[in-house]
């Protein structure tokens, strides 16, 4: 109050003195400004101190049951937000909200529609059909010779020679990415390979899944002496170097002259040999953890046969996390393929792989002068593997429970 009084009053004398100081402004000029800044300095000093008195009224007990009531509105706002959302839903909302998520679907549908709608729709060539056009081409040479006089002299000669076959054609309307070496329309080729190199991967995936999930529930379901050996036996395969032994064993396949239908069924079983025993060690740690719970502990008292409560109450809910581990694997089994026939050991003409139709590339006129013959097919392959990881990317982070977005 004392502080609001003061003002007026100097408010008011600083008037009265400007009134009557007109004439002599310029002395009484510096006492004008003094006064204005008095006066803004009281009204400050007028203002913290209501301000501080409004602070001093509040207590932190006011200041406490605010902030949970807003953390409250908050978590009641979630909750409303997802309220009535199935688990599904929600793992697929997050999961579409990833754009390398969108991106890996769009490339993992075209090259399925690529693969095995392409050849029904392009028909016109078949996977071992070969261009068997006569193609006549000529070569002139020329040679250097001396006459009966000893002149020197050039000697021309036009070599004609005819191709029974497309061999390395451009590209054209009739064959869009070319021929390879032995007349064979590469386009078509990419198609018949995609197919193969898609079902491999997927059956591989497939066996490799089961196998683990049988011994790697029945190694953390029982624990004791069954987990121990069964995890020793994952540790072997884990110590074997996969590469080399996939080569060796593709050699000896190839020794016993096995056709290329029977060929494709070996390889399958024996890249799925030596790539179980991640799921098995996947599928045996979540369920150390999952048979220690309540519903668990219900079933046994139930009186549950072992096999029930393994493969219907604990391998559910390790699901999610297999269904990343196979959707990561089936780039790593295309890759398999790949590089098993690109060293020869794998698929074999006349069928068509990605990885054979890489292997031309060993020839070093193909290499440099015949790019459409062999680029294609790495390129598809690096699609596909890229499509593969996005989608596992997006899958992991969208079943993950800790995920907020």
């Amino acid at each position: 109050m004392e502080n609001k009084q003061e003002f007026e009053e100097l408010n008011i004398s600083a008037v009265q003195n400007h009134e009557d100081s007109t004439p002599e402004v310029e002395k009484d000029e510096f006492s004008v400004v003094e006064a204005t800044n008095l006066t803004d300095g009281l009204k400050k000093e007028v203002e913290f101190g209501n301000v501080s008195d409004e602070l001093s009224e509040i207590q932190p007990e006011d200041i406490e049951s605010e902030a949970e009531h807003e953390i409250s509105a908050d978590e009641n706002q979630v909750q409303q937000t997802y309220k009535g959302i199935s688990p599904l839903r929600l793992v697929a909302r997050r999961f579409f909200r990833s754009k390398l998520s969108i991106v890996g679907i769009i490339m993992i549908v075209a090259l399925f529609v690529f693969s095995f709608l392409g050849p029904v729709i392009y028909d016109k060539w078949g996977e071992t059909t070969v261009d068997r056009a006569n193609v006549k081409e000529s070569i002139t040479k020329t040679y250097d010779a001396v006459d009966a006089d000893g002149n020197p002299v050039q000697i021309t000669e036009e070599i004609v020679f005819e191709n029974f076959y497309q061999q390395y054609a451009p590209l054209t309307k009739d064959h869009l990415l070319g021929t390879d070496d032995q007349g064979m329309d590469v386009f078509v080729r990419l198609m018949y390979g995609g197919r193969i190199s898609l079902f491999i991967g997927f059956i591989v995936v497939i066996l490799e899944t089961l196998i683990g999930v049988i011994l790697g529930g029945i190694a953390g379901y029982f624990g004791g002496w069954v987990d121990q050996v069964i995890m020793r036996i994952v540790d072997i395969f884990n110590c074997i170097p996969t590469l080399p032994i996939l080569l060796i064993a593709s050699a000896v396949i190839e020794s016993w002259n096995v056709p290329s239908d029977t060929r494709i069924y070996l390889l399958m079983a024996i890249i799925t040999l030596f790539s179980w025993s991640g799921v098995a060690r996947l599928v045996r740690g979540q369920i150390l953890s999952l048979r220690e719970q309540e519903y668990i502990t219900a079933t046994k008292v139930m009186g549950l046969p072992t096999w029930r409560k393994i493969f219907l109450h604990l391998i559910p809910n390790v699901m999610p996390q297999l269904i990343v581990s196979m959707t990561l694997g089936l780039g790593s089994v295309i890759l398999y393929e790949s590089t098993l026939s690109y060293l020869g050991l794998g698929v074999q003409l006349p069928k068509a792989a990605w990885g054979t139709m890489i292997a031309k590339s060993n020839i070093p006129e193909v290499m440099q002068y015949h790019p459409n013959v062999w680029l294609p097919a790495g390129i598809l392959i690096v699609i596909a593997v890229l499509g593969f990881n996005f989608v596992g990317d997006g899958l992991r982070d969208a079943m993950d429970p800790k995920s907020k977005k």
